[in-house]
Parts: C-alpha cells; structure tokens; sequence
C-alpha cells in the first residue's frame, strides 16, 4: 500500500447471549447504538474521523478517540452494539441493523462532516460475498460523495461460538471483500491482523474473557496502532501513547461489563 496518497491529505490544513431472537431485541427500535452524541474536539489537524463498526470497535473507541483527540483529530463514535454492520444480508436481524447504520451514517455526514470515514468490518456482515463487495462500494460511494477518505479495517480474531457458527463463512469472507472494494482512490484497506495475528487464542490477540472484545490494555495496542497507520494515510502525527494511554478513558464502563481489570 502506498503511503501518504494525495487524496488521503486532510481538506483543511452487548455481546448477545447466544440466541438470535435476544440480538433481535437488542436492535429493537432501530439498533442498540453507543455512538458519541456529539463530535469531540476541534480538528487541529483538519482531520475529522467517524468511527463506525460493532461493540468490538465500541470497546476500541475510548482508546481511539484519546489517541485521536491527543493528536489534534475531531474523533465521532458510531458504533452499535449488536450491529453496526453494512451489510445488510438475507437476515432479518442484519437488515434492521444494516438500515439504522445506513441512517445514522447519513445523519453523521450531514453533523459531523467526517474527512476520514474509518469503517470495522463487523461480526455482522453476514451475506454472499457478492453482497459484502457491494455494501462496501456503496460505503465507498457515500465517502466520495461527501468529500471524505474511507479506511476499511478488519476485525480482530474472535471466537467463533456457537451463535457466530453458522455465519463463519460470511465472516471469512469479509475482508477480502472490503480489500477489494478498495480499489478507489479515497479508500484504504488495513489489515489488523499486523497487530493482532490471527489466533483469538493467542496472547497477541489481546482478547478479552469472551474471546471477543478487547480489555484497556488491547484498545490502547489498537489506537496506537491505527492512528499510527492513519497519520500516514491522512499526514498528521500521532500523539505519542504516554500522552493519552493512562488518561480517564481507561475507567469507561463498557470495560467494566467486560470483566476487565
């Protein structure tokens, strides 16, 4: 992947609990959102990020927006537990999610006028692989209209529990999807699994107890991770991780559900 393209320069300078009728309750009334109700910051940099995916990216946020925040980046999170997918797929569940993702995408673009759109492949995505390529082209679409840079990004390994089980395929094939729908130039694809390897098992996954979610410990690895790789796309500098790592967002209670320490 090239570094630093032209047109990456800014502008401006619940885990379910197994039973698929529970995720469908979950995502009652258009999704079980934890997006931030607000932007954070203001943009030094001219870099304003949307950050979009699941509850996996959800415990990632608070990690990510110190990082970002700390390094002059306006940070929004849009994550949704039980969604946040794109893809809407053949499913019932993943449609409703899908629908309410598109939704607060729109509304996001229109308030926060992202110029980075940072997208996790989410545990959702189920579908053909021919529905995959096209929800990320339609992604993709949407970035370029609105003037913004889209970053496609794996997901970490997870454990593939039984609820996960009968969707493996869909979830294999998401990121070769993505990677191919990166073909335009406002949109990048990052493979994670440069930071996490590729065994959820493994102590570089960093994984939480359920094997899925990420502890403070593996959100920091994550944000510095990313915000390193997206200063190189989008040419802004990093804050280095002692300047944010220990901050308040360590205490967020999404970490506590987790059984973190």
């Amino acid at each position: 992947m090239a570094m630093q393209p032209t047109s990456f320069l800014p502008k401006s300078t619940g885990r379910r609990t197994g039973a698929i009728l529970v995720v469908a309750a979950a995502l009652a009334g258009c999704g079980a959102s934890t997006a931030s109700s607000s932007p954070t910051g203001q943009a030094a940099t001219g870099v304003r990020v949307l950050w979009m995916g699941d509850s996996i990216a959800g415990a990632q946020a608070p990690a990510l927006e110190a990082a970002l925040k700390a390094g002059g980046a306006a940070f929004k999170n849009v994550t949704s537990d039980g969604g946040g997918n794109v893809v809407a797929g053949d499913h019932e569940v993943t449609a409703m999610a899908a629908a309410d993702t598109w939704k607060t995408l729109k509304e996001s673009l229109a308030s926060f006028r992202p110029t980075v759109i940072a997208y996790q492949i989410t545990t959702y995505d189920w579908g053909t692989a021919r529905q995959q390529l096209s929800a990320y082209r339609k992604l993709s679409k949407a970035a370029g209209d609105a003037g913004a840079e889209l970053v496609l990004v794996s997901a970490p390994p997870f454990k593939i529990d039984e609820f996960f089980k009968p969707h493996e395929n869909a979830i294999r094939s998401a990121p070769a999807m993505a990677a191919k729908a990166a073909g335009a130039a406002h949109v990048r694809y990052l493979d994670a699994s440069e930071l996490w390897g590729g065994d959820y098992a493994a102590g570089k996954a960093q994984r939480a107890k359920d094997g899925i979610h990420s502890c403070q410990q593996g959100s920091a690895a994550f944000a510095t991770w990313f915000a390193k790789r997206l200063g190189e796309l989008a040419g802004f500098t990093p804050a280095a991780p002692e300047v944010w790592a220990t901050g308040p967002w360590t205490g967020d209670e999404r970490f506590v559900k987790l059984g973190c320490g």
